[in-house]
């Protein structure tokens, strides 16, 4: 609900500059992530030791109380302030995956943790449309304020409404024991897919956030400034409706023909849909690739999830989901300052130049390391079997 208008908000609050308000626009939208890459291996652990609901409960209460009170800022410096403390709660959504993560079957992961992502996206579809038509209407400080409620309301649904059950749901025995982090980390390296899929965690989140804060001032310079919190809602929900549409049909699909694959193939495609953003003219034609955006980067959170899901032992999902979730935020807190950057230095286009060749990138690495530590021992097995 606040993504579309941070931008506008930060610019409200002065006579600033368009580089000034970009530059900003970058660093206060990744404030929060610098604070939160800290602290979610941190309640990971906490997690699994002690519940993940309570995790829940406080990352709720204590984003709602952060949004509420930047309502009340009257200064960049009380935003970014205000935006660093949020992200010591932050991490609602990364905490929910695990929480369903460690109470679902391996085989049907993908499923669960794409539908799981469905109501993340409705969020993110109907936030910004929610947001843009309240600040138009009431202005970007009551907005911040309704904002606050909603996550409070989050809080309330979690107290009332779930139950934290332990299941058996696997006989091996590593599920069941106590990992120390050293152990944890030692899991994670010498896997070394697992590794990858985790490191590119960030160059996803760098190049998918490297637009977000100044998508609004994007759309402003193409589409003008009319109704522009609203145009710049529009443009961030289309990315959500394609989301919604496609991001259980890609879990289900990773559950069927490997979570790698289809990583893969959704690493590429997000890679050359965002290419095009640099030669819009109008806000329709940005509308419609924010779609097909969302269309092949809607798989890429559950696949990768539960193909975590798969490899790490039950007992530290929360830990290694809480590092995972450390190296999203480190792409947040990338993204963000190098699309401000880009933006101020090179212009708009560069941004999307920047972007689509992270994404490729990633699809290459993630290709590379697939066919050499999974792919071809598993098909030279085969072959000495079938020479045997």
């Amino acid at each position: 609900m606040v993504l579309p208008f941070i931008s506008l908000y930060i610019e409200s609050m002065g006579n600033f500059s368009d580089s000034y308000v970009q530059n900003w626009s970058g660093w206060i939208f990744a404030i929060t992530f610098v604070t939160a890459f800290i602290f979610s291996p941190i309640w990971g652990r906490i997690g699994d030791k002690y519940g993940r609901k309570k995790i829940l409960i406080f990352s709720a209460a204590g984003i709602g109380i952060s949004i509420l009170l930047m309502g009340f800022a009257t200064t960049v410096w009380q935003l970014f302030l205000l935006r660093l403390v949020m992200g010591v709660a932050t991490g609602f959504i990364p905490m929910s995956q695990a929480f369903i993560s460690t109470q679902t079957p391996k085989h049907i992961a993908g499923r669960v943790l794409g539908t799981l992502q469905t109501g993340s996206i409705t969020g993110t579809l109907m936030g910004p449309l929610l947001g843009g038509t309240l600040a138009d209407a009431f202005g970007y400080s009551n907005t911040f304020k309704w904002v606050s409620i909603t996550v409070f309301i989050s809080a309330i649904i979690v107290i009332l409404g779930v139950k934290e059950l332990h299941l058996k749901l696997s006989e091996d025995e590593q599920d069941e024991q106590s990992y120390t982090r050293k152990q944890v980390i030692q899991h994670i390296i010498t896997n070394p897919v697992l590794l990858v899929v985790m490191l590119i965690s960030t160059l996803v989140q760098v190049a998918h956030f490297s637009i977000q804060p100044i998508l609004s001032l994007f759309v402003a310079d193409i589409h003008g400034p009319e109704n522009i919190a609203f145009f710049a809602g529009i443009a961030f929900s289309a990315a959500g409706l394609g989301n919604l549409l496609m991001t259980r049909k890609w879990g289900r699909i990773g559950d069927k023909t490997g979570y790698i694959k289809v990583l893969i193939f959704l690493l590429f495609m997000a890679g050359i849909v965002y290419f095009p953003g640099a030669f819009v003219t109008n806000i329709w034609q940005l509308v419609v690739l924010r779609f097909l955006l969302g269309i092949s980067i809607g798989g890429i959170i559950p696949v990768r999830i539960a193909y975590i899901r798969q490899t790490a032992p039950l007992s530290m999902q929360g830990e290694v989901l809480g590092y995972n979730t450390s190296l999203r935020f480190l792409g947040n807190i990338i993204g963000p300052a190098l699309g401000g950057m880009l933006s101020g230095f090179f212009g708009f286009s560069a941004v999307f130049f920047v972007t689509s060749a992270l994404l490729i990138l990633s699809g290459l690495i993630m290709l590379f390391c697939w066919y050499k530590y999974e792919y071809r021992p598993i098909n030279n097995r085969s072959l000495t079997a079938n020479r045997g």
